[in-house]
């Protein structure tokens, strides 16, 4: 189980999956969720709005993440939770299925080039997975002041069947009831057009295609072979491997100054998160070695996790051939207690 600390945001790998909303907040009310928040303009008006609901912010910039917890904190809104995430991540693994009564999503990134049209965040995924996590009535707001993303959107809500609008048209042109954020002002001096997507979640049934990430135990492996950390530092050489969807990346090794430790930096892409880890290699005796997580941010140890220590046994196991398995709780491994 994953605690949570007293902080002004958090990220996903800090929550538990999915957050218990009532032990934070202390009560239980409607949850809303802005996507992408910006300046926290938007997000503290609609806090201060609606004291009744409790919100989470999504947002990846840190800049933007501080001036949303400095807003929020000089009005003394104590009902927003602000977490630094992909969307798709956090929506996935830390917002339970049917939980959200409103969600709004401002202006996203329109990526007008052609070759990054498919960073776009409206798509048949990304509004699937939206579905499943609203519930049955609950309101969905999308603006954006870029005409050929306007066209993508309304195709994508409309090809996604579990969402109606709520005005009887594919979107307004004015919603007076909403503040401007900063970017919609500039907008509108400029002469674009801004276009307000309000939809609602319909009956149909949510898509079910989105499994929890599974976390195991804290992966360990004890291994008994012939060198010194100082060699395997030498021979470490930074490589990748790929198993399915999951992108093992080993970028540096480190020697420890205060401890017999080698810390391995490690990239971990799996759906729906990414993880940048550090595999610590700890000398337990000479010749034997412990390879677990070390304690460096906040890792998950979810399957790719346990992948990437797998790898690292196999590449010393290359290495070394007379290399034993001391004791390994990595699931589907041959691993076997040696005495």
């Amino acid at each position: 189980m994953v605690h949570m600390l007293p902080s002004s945001w958090y990220t996903v790998e800090q929550l538990p999956w999915p957050i218990d909303l009532v032990s934070y907040f202390g009560r239980i009310a409607p949850l809303y969720l802005e996507i992408g928040f910006g300046s926290g303009a938007f997000l503290a008006d609609l806090a201060a709005r609606h004291p009744e609901a409790d919100l989470i912010g999504l947002e990846i910039s840190v800049p933007s993440l501080r001036r949303a917890a400095d807003k929020l904190a000089k009005r003394n809104l104590g009902n927003v939770m602000l977490i630094q995430a992909d969307a798709s991540a956090a929506l996935q693994l830390v917002v339970a299925p049917g939980s959200l009564a409103y969600v709004v999503i401002n202006f996203p990134d329109p990526w007008p080039k052609q070759h990054h049209q498919r960073r776009r965040l409206i798509n048949d995924e990304f509004l699937c997975l939206l579905a499943s996590r609203m519930h049955r009535g609950a309101k969905l707001d999308i603006s954006t002041d870029h005409a050929a993303y306007a066209e993508e959107i309304l195709a994508r809500l409309d090809s996604a069947r579990h969402f109606d609008s709520r005005t009887g048209a594919p979107f307004i042109l004015e919603d007076p009831g909403r503040l401007k954020t900063k970017y919609e002002s500039v907008a509108r001096k400029e002469g674009r057009i801004s276009r307000y997507f309000k939809w609602q979640r319909n009956e149909l049934p949510a898509c079910d295609q989105f499994p929890a990430l599974e976390e195991l135990p804290m992966p360990h492996v004890v291994l008994r072979f012939p060198a010194s950390l100082d060699e395997l530092g030498g021979r470490f050489r930074p490589g990748a491997r790929e198993s399915g969807a999951v992108i093992v990346r080993y970028i540096g090794a480190y020697r420890a100054l205060n401890k017999e430790a080698l810390l391995i930096e490690t990239y971990i892409k799996e759906d729906p998160i990414t993880q940048r880890i550090g595999l610590e290699v700890r000398q337990r005796r000479p010749g034997e070695f412990m390879i677990a997580l070390a304690d460096v941010g906040y890792p998950r140890p979810t399957p790719g996790v346990q992948l990437a220590i797998h790898y690292l046994v196999e590449w010393l196991g290359e290495m070394y051939p007379a290399l034993v398995v001391v004791h390994s709780n990595l699931r589907g491994t041959n691993a076997h207690n040696a005495g």
